[in-house]
């Protein structure tokens, strides 16, 4: 069967950096890159962004050229999936009907799009989700040419930022949330608040606490209108839904290794199966953070989890305790998240709002969980090496007149609280 070596099931961010942080860490074995997609691995969010606007061209999306993976042995198969691992044989059997022997496997399955449970959302055209590049490509295609009627169905941060470009290649957009608020569980309501009164000024119509019945569709076949509760009906040239995703986590459950909300790891990120690692959007591990198991998608957490297993394959076992962070970018706003503010039982607001720079400061149990900022790059780079140190900052402190985080920061050794 040839020489075993490292198996790495994903070929998105944190598969990747898997397999360039193995070969960092000067692992010499066989190592083999498995993605379901015909190109390279390559960045997702531009896709919601630049891409739609011809800004960013699909070459520019690599993360790697192919000389990478010719110069670092990093064997790419392309366009194909695994269908099955054998625990007992340590070997991955692919669709292609090819077996991979592995010493460790990483598991970077990713995620999929939700489907939205209503009449008219599979059967008829013109109805897409954005997730991959070729999702991408039939969006960007749909959106050139003359301004059409879009309607989003999901206000999270794909749906939003599709909403922010659409509106600047001059479409008209209407974004429709079951939720009382946008991004509900991933913002403060000031931030949430904040985020709609921007796309209103843009003039984008965002209906919150709105439910989908239904699409319905012409002779043809393609959709023409988005039904809501009470019986509203908003036409429609094109619907994108954007309703979340959910975990790739078949491939671990056919193998019986523990699944909830995504593939259960612990601190190391391995699987209940030694030999097995998971990491990105498909894992739920342990967050210090949060303090408990959680799943995360964002880039920055696949690419540092792609560290951690690395450095467990290469014999060098440490937790993954990287600060959560993310962030979007919607018109002239750039908005940066620093840990995780769910749960939060007090906010803090620093800054100018109406001048577009601001940032909120989020408590739980006197203790500071998570800063949002907007054009606000300094709070957010100070508020990350915070969080990482567990350095004391009280929402008093940040109440404080002339309260200055870049001040605070100069000065690493002084407690931040007064008495």
């Amino acid at each position: 069967m040839g020489p075993r070596g490292v198996v790495v099931i994903g070929a998105g961010q944190g598969g990747l950096d898997t397999a360039a942080a193995l070969r960092g860490r000067g692992y010499r074995g066989r190592l083999t890159l498995v993605g379901d997609e015909p190109v390279l691995p390559y960045q997702r969010p531009p896709l919601s962004k630049g891409f739609l606007t011809g800004d960013t061209a699909a070459g520019d999306l690599e993360l790697r050229p192919r000389a990478f993976f010719a110069a670092q042995d990093v064997e790419v198969v392309s366009g194909t999936r695994a269908a099955k691992i054998d625990r007992e044989r340590r070997t991955v059997l692919l669709e292609t009907g090819t077996t991979l022997p592995y010493d460790s496997l990483v598991l970077a399955t990713g995620a999929r799009p939700r489907t939205l449970p209503v009449p008219g959302a599979v059967s008829l055209s013109g109805v897409l989700t954005l997730r991959g590049l070729a999702d991408a490509e039939d969006l960007r295609k749909r959106l050139t040419g003359p301004p059409r009627r879009l309607v989003v169905i999901g206000a999270g941060f794909i749906g939003l930022e599709l909403a922010a470009t659409a509106r600047k290649l001059g479409h008209e957009v209407t974004v429709v949330e079951a939720q009382s608020r946008a991004l509900a569980r991933a913002l403060t309501p000031t931030m949430s608040s904040r985020l709609v009164a921007r796309h209103a000024e843009a003039g984008v119509r965002i209906l919150l606490s709105r439910e989908v019945t239904a699409l319905w569709g012409s002779a043809a076949g393609r959709v023409e209108v988005v039904e809501l509760d009470g019986a509203e009906r908003i036409p429609a040239d094109l619907v994108v839904v954007g309703i979340g995703v959910l975990p790739n986590t078949e491939l671990a459950a056919l193998a019986e290794l523990q699944i909830g909300d995504g593939i259960v790891v612990d601190t190391h990120l391995r699987t209940d199966d030694p030999d097995i690692y998971a990491l990105g959007d498909c894992a739920r591990f342990p967050s210090p953070h949060a303090g408990r198991h959680v799943r995360l998608e964002s880039v920055q957490n696949a690419s540092d989890q792609a560290k951690v297993v690395a450095a467990g394959i290469c014999g060098d076992r440490v937790p993954y305790t990287a600060v959560p962070w993310f962030w979007s970018e919607q018109y002239d706003m750039r908005l940066q998240i620093a840990g995780l503010t769910a749960g939060h039982d007090e906010t803090v607001l620093a800054g100018d709002p109406e001048g577009g720079r601001f940032s909120v400061f989020c408590f739980r149990d006197g203790r500071l969980t998570g800063v949002e900022s907007v054009n606000r790059p300094a709070d957010h780079g100070i508020a990350r090496r915070l969080l990482a140190s567990g350095t004391e900052l009280t929402a008093d402190d940040v109440r404080r007149p002339g309260f200055d985080l870049k001040t605070l920061a100069r000065r690493p050794q002084e407690r931040l609280t007064h008495a």
